[in-house]
């Protein structure tokens, strides 16, 4: 199968870039399932049914979240309704789940959408929650398995891999909105600190600068706002796994202005 992760898909600017480019990728890459984080979907804050609808229509067939998941609260309906993931590893009797599992292109294919821990709100255990629900998969006869893993630090990031690495099929990490240029397949598993937000490329994290840079001038907070106009990215890692194991992997960056970069995995033989 031939899987593709979006990662942080932040408010119409980020839509937009799915709405104009993802089912020509999909096509053009014979890509058989796209996952794509949906937390700053909805005007930099969780996600509301209308964009859930957009998301999907645009060609996403699963979305994952992270700390802002709750931020809306009809994402409570739409745990129901759509194919949505919160942080797995928030306690018990949480709305939703962390983990699906999918039939694609002849195989089965689990779904796990962890969340970190450094500056991050409370939750259970993300390393030991992902061991579990891996050995869980692993005895239900899911091999191919996509993390993620929704962290502030790169750390955590890499040590998931170093815990995980040859028993899930991929790990990629999401929240920070910076792209980092560590694609990897070690271990027969891909893994990658960062995807990277889609959405407006020239300011500070995809949203407006003014706000930030008060803060970083005087200390003073003030809500964030998503630039009326500004230039823009999608950024998607595709991944080619069967049997539990990633054969395959390259990042594409597509800009709105027509350019697309593509960069390959290192392959790490270890």
């Amino acid at each position: 199968m031939r899987i593709a992760f979006i990662g942080d898909v932040v408010g119409e600017p980020g839509r937009d870039m799915l709405k104009n480019y993802l089912k020509n990728l999909r096509k053009e890459y014979k890509i058989d399932f796209v996952i794509a984080n949906y937390e700053n979907a909805s005007h930099g804050f969780g996600l509301t049914v209308k964009n859930a609808n957009e998301m999907v229509g645009y060609g996403v067939d699963c979305m994952s979240g992270g700390n802002h998941s709750w931020d809306k609260k009809e994402i409570e309906t739409l745990f129901d309704t759509h194919e949505i993931l919160r942080p797995h590893n928030y306690p018990d009797g949480v709305k939703g789940t962390g983990c699906k599992i999918y039939e694609v292109a002849g195989e089965k294919l689990a779904v796990l959408n962890l969340m970190g821990h450094h500056s991050m709100p409370f939750t259970d255990n993300a390393f030991r929650k992902a061991e579990m629900t891996v050995e869980s998969l692993h005895g239900e006869g899911v091999k191919n398995i996509f993390i993620d893993f929704h962290a502030e630090a790169t750390s955590e990031k890499r040590a998931m891999m170093m815990l995980l690495g040859g028993r899930v099929s991929a790990i990629v990490g999401t929240h920070t909105h910076v792209g980092t240029d560590d694609l990897q397949i070690s271990k027969k598993t891909a893994y990658l600190t960062d995807v990277g937000l889609t959405g407006c490329r020239d300011n500070v994290i995809g949203m407006d600068e003014k706000v930030p840079l008060k803060y970083f001038l005087t200390g003073m907070k003030s809500h964030f706002d998503i630039p009326k106009k500004c230039n823009k990215i999608l950024q998607v890692v595709v991944m080619d796994i069967s049997g539990g194991e990633c054969s395959g992997a390259f990042k594409l960056k597509q800009l709105d202005d027509g350019r697309l970069i593509v960069s390959d995995a290192l392959v790490e033989e270890i």
